[in-house]
């Protein structure tokens, strides 16, 4: 770890290297679970009483659950997936670059949610097997508009590549009818819906809820702690393939990451 940044400072380009070299998974995958660590670029720096702050920290953490049975991949910005990629961290496993993250938490234009990180053609350049969006639904705040319209060229560009759109679409409320709404609607973005994946958050009602996209999927871990009955039940429908999950698994309350990862995986491999 204390070498990264002497890394970075005396060979930079060792960054493009390490991504030509990574061996990518085979395809295409089976059950996924997914290790969310895009968040400190909205500005969200905990994750309930445990700051996240500590960089080192946070990647060795990164790193105990990536080397954990039944973790397939990894979402993150470019700074984080850099140093994973730096650390050897990366083989095997399936990647996506997190593309906006302009809207900031807390920030009063937060639905006008900026393209701020990766785009298509870098996630392409580094051999990534995906790009992933936030798409926050709301009537009442035309700032939801400009962020549809990035979405939907993102994911026209992302397919053009035949790579993965994995779009997060939530509404302004947590109910059933206001999930399936934002399913339909993240569902038609772009020019096909051949690579377009779902992340979906949990709401009441989850069966009836997948019951309206035949996208592949993937349930929101969510902020506060693990909720694995609930992800297992999720995981029963048809159209979700897995769990993307951050906060909760890299952040036990009991400081367990490796006990709350194997959890999690066997829930999506049951």
């Amino acid at each position: 770890m204390r070498d990264l940044t002497k890394l970075r400072l005396r060979k930079p380009e060792a960054i493009a290297e390490a991504a030509e070299h990574r061996s990518r998974p085979s395809w295409p995958p089976g059950p996924q679970l997914i290790i969310a660590a895009d968040h400190l670029a909205r500005g969200i720096t905990a994750a309930g009483k445990h700051a996240m702050t500590d960089r080192t920290e946070l990647l060795e953490k990164l790193q105990l659950a990536l080397g954990r049975p039944g973790v397939t991949g990894v979402l993150g910005t470019p700074d984080i997936l850099e140093d994973l990629l730096l650390l050897k961290a990366l083989d095997g496993k399936v990647v996506f670059g997190s593309m906006n993250r302009g809207g900031l938490h807390g920030a009063m234009w937060t639905h006008d949610d900026r393209f701020t990180a990766y785009d298509a053609p870098a996630i392409e350049a580094n051999r990534f097997e995906g790009g992933k969006m936030l798409l926050r639904l709301d009537l009442d705040d035309a700032r939801t508009a400009p962020t549809l319209e990035a979405c939907a060229f993102a994911v026209s560009e992302l397919a053009e590549r035949k790579l993965i759109a994995m779009v997060e679409p939530i509404w302004s409320d947590i109910s059933p009818e206001g999930a399936m709404k934002a399913i339909g609607i993240a569902s038609a973005l772009g020019t096909t819906s051949a690579y377009t994946w779902l992340k979906v958050p949990l709401v009441p009602k989850m069966k009836r809820v997948m019951a309206a996209t035949t996208l592949p999927s993937l349930v929101l871990g969510g902020s506060g702690p693990a909720r694995f009955e609930a992800w297992a039940k999720a995981l029963e429908s048809d159209a979700v393939i897995g769990l993307v999950a951050g906060r909760s698994l890299l952040y036990p309350d009991d400081g367990d990451v490796a006990g709350a990862v194997d959890q999690a995986a066997a829930v999506v491999n049951a």
